[in-house]
C-alpha cells in the first residue's frame, strides 16, 4: 500500500507528535498522535477499507497503522473516532482486539444510532453503550501518557460529531476542510449549518498557532492532498471564514453547495458497521454477512 504519511512534529511540552496517514480511495486522513515522553498514543479515525462494488472489506489501512505504530515504538492507548463516518467504513472493533486498547467515540452516538435504526428498519440492532468502550460527553478529559486531551461536542456535520483537542493538536473531523476547501457538507440526518458555524467558531477560538487536523482532502485543483493548517491559517484564507462573513451568509452559501452533493456512495453500507464499531451486520444462518440497503429513502 502507497499512502500518503506525513509527521508533524511536536513543538515541546503538552504538544503531541502527529502523523496522517492518507486513503486515498476515500480521501480519508487517518491519524496517530503520540506522547513523545512516553511514547504512549492514540489512533484516530482509522479506515476499515471496503469496495462498493463488490461489498467486499478488508483491514489493509487499519495494518499499515498498526506497522507504523511499532516502527516508531509507540503503545497504543486509545482507539478514537470522532463520528459514525458516512464515507468509510471504521476500524474500531478491528483494532481494539488487535491492540488490547479501548475504543471511544462521543456520547451523542446513541442519538444517531436511533434515528439510523429508523432508517433501516432494525430496531435494537446498535447499541453504542455496548460496542464502544466510552462514550465521551462535551468537556471530558483524559490522557494520551502525560498529554492533556479535552473532548469537545462539534455538531453540524453530524448531530454528535466530537472533536479532540490534544495541545497544540486539534483533531477536528468534518468541522473544517483544507482553507482552500472550506468546510464539511452539513446535510446528513442530524446535521445543521447552524451547529456547524457555532462549532467552527469555537475551534477557530483557540490559540492561533493550534495545528488544525481535518478528516478528509480531495486534492482540489490536482494538489497533493493537504490536511494540517493552523487557526491563523483559517481565520486568514478558509473560502468559507475569511473576512468578514456572517452567519447567515455562510449559512447561506453553505446549504445552497450541500444541496448540490450525491451522497456518498459507501453512505448507506458505512452507517450500519459504523453504528457497531466497525463490525459487520450479525452473521446470519449460512455464516454470512449481509448489508440492509433502504430504498428510495435518500
Amino acid at each position: 500500500m502507497s499512502s500518503i504519511i506525513r509527521k508533524s512534529p511536536s513543538a515541546g511540552d503538552q504538544s503531541p507528535d502527529v502523523w496522517g496517514v492518507y486513503e486515498q480511495d476515500t480521501g480519508s486522513v487517518q491519524y496517530i498522535v503520540a506522547d513523545p515522553k512516553t511514547r504512549q498514543a492514540a489512533l484516530i479515525d482509522v479506515v476499515q477499507n471496503f469496495d462498493p462494488r463488490s461489498a467486499k472489506t478488508s483491514f489493509d489501512s487499519a495494518n499499515e497503522i498498526i506497522d507504523l505504530v511499532e516502527t516508531n515504538r509507540l503503545t497504543v492507548k486509545w482507539i478514537l473516532d470522532t463520528h459514525p463516518h458516512a464515507d468509510h467504513l471504521m476500524a474500531s472493533h478491528y483494532l481494539k482486539l488487535k491492540t488490547g486498547a479501548p475504543n471511544a467515540i462521543g456520547e451523542k452516538t446513541c442519538d444517531i444510532a436511533e434515528l439510523w435504526a429508523d432508517y433501516y428498519n432494525m430496531p435494537g440492532l446498535f447499541d453504542p453503550n455496548s460496542d464502544f468502550d466510552y462514550l465521551f460527553a462535551e468537556g471530558e478529559t483524559f490522557k494520551i501518557g502525560e498529554l492533556d486531551v479535552q473532548v469537545w461536542l462539534s455538531p453540524g456535520h453530524t448531530l454528535g460529531s466530537v472533536s479532540y483537542i490534544v495541545g497544540d493538536a486539534a483533531f477536528v473531523h468534518d468541522t473544517l476542510m483544507y482553507p482552500d476547501s472550506g468546510t464539511s457538507r452539513a446535510d446528513f440526518p442530524g446535521g445543521s449549518s447552524k451547529d456547524l458555524w457555532n462549532t467552527v467558531q469555537r475551534i477557530l477560538g483557540l490559540p492561533n498557532n493550534t495545528r488544525i487536523f481535518v478528516g478528509h482532502d480531495y486534492g482540489k485543483g490536482g494538489r497533493e492532498p493537504q490536511w494540517e493548517a493552523t487557526v491563523a491559517q483559517h481565520k486568514e484564507s478558509n473560502i468559507h471564514l475569511s473576512g468578514d462573513v456572517s452567519a447567515a451568509e455562510y449559512r447561506r452559501v453553505r446549504d445552497e453547495r450541500d444541496a448540490t452533493l450525491a451522497l456518498p456512495d459507501r453512505m448507506l453500507h458505512a452507517l450500519q458497521v459504523n453504528l457497531r464499531a466497525g463490525q459487520l451486520p450479525p452473521a446470519e444462518n449460512d455464516g454470512n454477512h449481509y448489508f440492509k440497503i433502504p430504498a428510495n429513502k435518500f
